[in-house]
């Protein structure tokens, strides 16, 4: 598959050959859902947390007497039934949400989509971006004559200090590293900008 390859100015120079192990793969929507779900999981951070009956201060000595008193047997007033007791069955902080998937599956649900963008002409490749010093105004310029009408992930081989702060502040615009290309960011962001050697670089990151 070949993609347009724009100059910072926003004129076509030429084409680049997308590889087609990544870019002509079938959709797997499954695939993808699984992924995503994946991914989102593995990111939740637990804040919320009950304490149990063992955890509340207090409680070590018995309200009452066993019998005698008409009322029913308590061993603790931290128990879950008393006001100031434990919490039964609340969320703790120690639950793991992490969900496994193969890396096999998770590489080919990547391609997957981004197969997908390449055949709703959502990539392209860009040559450059060149600029003296970081500029974010030089930046959302360049992104305004490329063929950009939401917003864009900018894929790139190195860390580009120049990219990357340019692009730090520019909220419909996100930069990373070809490797660390993932589903949640291919579903977010509508259109893919390749560049420099980036796609050379997810082929050998992905293709070994």
């Amino acid at each position: 598959m070949k993609v347009d390859l724009y100059t910072q100015t926003g004129e076509v120079k030429g084409q680049v050959d997308l590889p087609k192990e990544i870019f002509e793969v079938a959709l797997n929507t499954d695939l993808i859902h699984q992924a995503l779900v994946r991914q989102h999981a593995n990111a939740r951070y637990n804040i919320a947390h009950t304490k149990t009956k063992g955890d509340v201060s207090g409680g070590g000595k018995k309200p009452y007497r066993q019998k005698g008193t008409g009322r029913a047997r308590q061993g603790s007033i931290r128990s879950p039934l008393w006001k100031g007791g434990g919490v039964t069955f609340g969320p703790r902080n120690n639950r793991n949400f992490e969900k496994m998937m193969p890396k096999k599956q998770r590489r080919l649900a990547m391609f997957s989509a981004l197969s997908e963008k390449a055949r709703n002409n959502e990539v392209f490749c860009l040559e450059a971006f060149e600029s003296e010093k970081p500029s974010a105004k030089s930046f959302n310029e360049m992104m305004k004559k490329l063929p950009i009408q939401k917003d864009a992930l900018f894929v790139i081989s190195d860390k580009d200090k120049t990219v990357i702060l340019s692009a730090r502040n520019i909220k419909n615009a996100k930069t990373i590293l070809a490797g660390y290309i993932n589903i949640e960011d291919l579903r977010k962001y509508e259109k893919v900008v390749f560049i420099k050697d980036s796609v050379e670089q997810m082929k050998s990151t992905f293709l070994k």
